[in-house]
């Protein structure tokens, strides 16, 4: 049995212990878009997004292969990584035709040491055929599907134009683990008008879904967003960096213990970052989170309830 060195169970000790050595994700950009900002459910995206969609904007210039191998030497170097998850991020990467999803999938398995996939995508945009070909593809591969929600309260939901409910959610994923492919599920804390109750209550209810991963972020505020007009208005205030800290301790500790936590801040673009500009400070954060949870005694699964 594994232990953690972290008050949690982190995704490089997952992956150490599945594959034996250091595997990175390498971001991917395959150049797609998003229903809720292409007229589907939705235009402009949610409040928080820029047109970049938390991408680095590489799909317009490089191929996939392109970009994972670039990736693969600069992380390579730089953790000593030996094996490589290809990690579809930008925008929705299920949303796409059928063909064209296969092409850019297969296109990243192709590359030497890519020994699985992580796509980044919405629950409204999953189709049955696509969950069939990721099933097929863990026959050889890791493969997870990392569906945005971040929060359990549909009035937050349509706060932030996200463009769909929580009850799509619990679909994709009671539909996703028909498959047996892993979920990995995003969170964001200090959303606009939630409490402190509603982001430990996502935590509750996240913890009776058969989800497998979460990724908390906090909520930054990006230039040339609406929520950057909402900021300099007054209508939105970011969380002070000690009420971060202790939200994510709770969070993780109403968490089962075998869920792993793959994320527990973001990573701003320097150049795009409106506020709060501690949300640059990475490592310093991390560090508080890991100091707060030990020094409250909290870990991973301390408050679960079956």
């Amino acid at each position: 049995m594994t232990v953690y060195e972290k008050p949690y169970r982190d995704f490089n000790t997952y992956l150490r212990d599945r594959f034996g050595c250091r595997v990175q994700k390498i971001t991917l950009d395959a150049g797609l878009t998003c229903p809720n900002r292409d007229g589907t459910v939705g235009r402009g995206g949610c409040i928080y997004c820029n047109p970049r969609g938390s991408g680095t904007g590489l799909g317009k210039s490089f191929t996939i292969s392109e970009q994972l191998e670039q990736g693969k030497k600069v992380l390579g170097k730089r953790y000593k990584a030996r094996k490589f998850l290809g990690y579809f991020q930008s925008f929705s990467n299920t949303y796409a035709p059928f063909e064209k999803l296969k092409k850019l999938y297969e296109e990243a398995l192709s590359v030497t040491d890519v020994v699985g996939l992580c796509i980044g995508t919405r629950p409204d945009c999953v189709s049955d055929e696509i969950l069939a070909l990721l099933a097929e593809y863990q026959e050889k591969y890791l493969i997870w599907v990392e569906y945005g929600l971040q929060s359990a309260k549909n009035e937050t939901l349509k706060i932030i134009n996200r463009g769909h409910t929580v009850e799509d959610f619990v679909s994709a994923v009671e539909r996703t683990r028909e498959k047996r492919i892993p979920i990995c599920v995003h969170v964001i804390l200090g959303l606009p008008g939630e409490t402190p109750e509603d982001m430990i209550n996502t935590a509750k209810f996240l913890a009776g879904l058969d989800i497998q991963g979460v990724k908390i972020h906090l909520l930054y505020v990006i230039r040339g967003t609406r929520l950057h007009e909402m900021y300099r208005n007054g209508a939105y205030r970011c969380l002070d960096r000690e009420t971060y800290v202790r939200l994510v301790g709770e969070f993780i500790a109403h968490l089962p213990p075998h869920v792993v936590i793959q994320r527990i801040t973001g990573d701003p673009h320097r150049d795009e970052l409106v506020a709060p500009t501690w949300s640059l400070e990475k490592r310093k954060n991390i560090n508080m989170i890991h100091e707060y949870m030990r020094k409250h005694e909290l870990y991973q699964g301390k408050f679960y309830q079956r």
